[in-house]
């Protein structure tokens, strides 16, 4: 079954890495390098994503579509990432999201079958 892993950064979150020294992100950073390289056979792709800010929104009030700069809702939570992993099922998903050594919050999500 194919499921995307959307990693959430929380503001909080976001004040933490930066607070960090260079050295101590790094050792943040290399802990993620290493998570996607134990899950390897299980990824299938997926990417960080640059901030919200650079964000353009397109709504479709009325079916008018309306476009704005900046991300689609106003939060404390971003998606800064994604992945797409195949694996048995949902329990196998969360051993691997159980693991995630970064952000707060990770959502897993089904890919529908089309």
């Amino acid at each position: 079954m194919k499921y995307v892993l959307m990693f959430i950064e929380t503001e909080e979150y976001a004040k933490e890495l930066e607070a960090m020294t260079p050295g101590e992100r790094e050792t943040a950073y290399q802990k993620v390098y290493q998570w996607f390289d134990d899950h390897r056979d299980k990824i299938r792709g997926g990417s960080k994503l640059q901030g919200a800010e650079t964000a353009t929104t397109v709504r479709f009030d009325g079916g008018v579509p309306m476009t704005t700069d900046g991300p689609f809702i106003e939060g404390k939570e971003v998606v800064s990432g994604f992945t797409e992993i195949e694996v048995a099922d949902l329990d196998e998903a969360l051993r691997i999201v159980k693991t995630w050594p970064a952000c707060p919050v990770v959502e897993i999500r089904p890919v529908a079958e089309m």
